[in-house]
């Protein structure tokens, strides 16, 4: 499957026209990652944004330690990242390959210049899905 057709089945991108999605595949690199690799480390600057194209990626807090709490688990077409693309705030979780997994790259400001153009419906599309990430967030922690 290619990068286009793969970004097309993120809730995400769901809605971009044809269009848009070819040019935002151009600027996105897949890039493989090792069962137990770490792809991006809790307190790290965000740089960019990934799309599990293959495989399982754990979002996990206190990597490596004895309080390690894998908080999500993505499937393909999960994302992550996106947070520290808005905010410039360092990590606030890190991400570990569950199996062996490939994940679409987008950098920060790649991924800024596809919000910022004209017609672009990625942040409004954004929208619903951090508020449904906050909800579950607010129920894990409320039964912990």
């Amino acid at each position: 499957m290619s990068i286009e057709d793969t970004l097309a089945q993120v809730e995400l991108f769901s809605e971009m026209p044809r269009k848009d999605l070819a040019r935002l595949a151009k600027v996105t690199v897949p890039k493989q990652y090792k069962s137990g690799e770490v792809i991006v480390h809790e307190g790290d600057l965000g740089i960019a944004f990934y799309v599990v194209s293959k495989g399982h990626v754990e979002i996990v807090r206190g990597l490596g330690t004895k309080d390690e709490q894998v908080i999500y688990t993505h499937s393909p077409g999960g994302f992550f990242g996106e947070m520290a693309l808005f905010d410039n705030q360092v990590r606030s979780a890190s991400a570990r390959a569950k199996d062996d997994a490939e994940c679409l790259v987008i950098t920060k400001w790649d991924f800024g210049a596809e919000v910022n153009s004209p017609g672009s419906r990625v942040a409004v599309a954004l929208l619903p899905i951090l508020a449904r990430r906050i909800r579950q967030l607010n129920e894990t922690a409320a039964t912990h």
